[in-house]
């Protein structure tokens, strides 16, 4: 006995179409958790500790970026390997009180938090 499809031939093509993309969207999520993970984040009251996993790569050859409460962490053109973290922080950066140490392939970012300057105006009373 001899058995033929009779579904035309792009039929089979999106039936497993939705599975590859399933596939690819786990492996997407799943470089993307294992990036989140490069990342420990800590705080007290003056500051944010934010320690980076960047085995192989020279103090040089990165680029700190700090932008009101956002962090951008870059290797530079010609590293050897490419690094590329952004964070955004629930308050503003102090940069006189920040400071930043690699040693042993882990950048750590010691991050001054800004005091918020008070606007309050008292409103007299008639």
């Amino acid at each position: 006995m001899f058995f033929a499809t009779t579904s035309p031939a792009g039929f089979s093509r999106h039936l497993h179409s939705p599975a590859g993309r399933s596939l690819e969207r786990f492996l997407v999520d799943a470089q993307r958790r294992t990036q989140q993970q490069q990342c420990i984040a800590e705080q007290d009251e003056t500051s944010f500790t934010l320690k980076f996993d960047v085995p192989g790569i020279a103090k040089d050859q990165l680029s700190i970026g700090i932008e009101g409460n956002t962090v951008r962490v870059d290797s530079r053109e010609g590293a050897p390997r490419k690094y590329q973290f952004a964070l955004e922080l629930p308050q503003d950066i102090d940069l006189s009180t920040s400071e930043a140490k690699l040693a042993d392939g882990v950048l750590t970012l010691k991050l001054g938090k800004k005091v918020p300057v008070s606007r309050v105006s008292e409103l007299a009373i008639n």
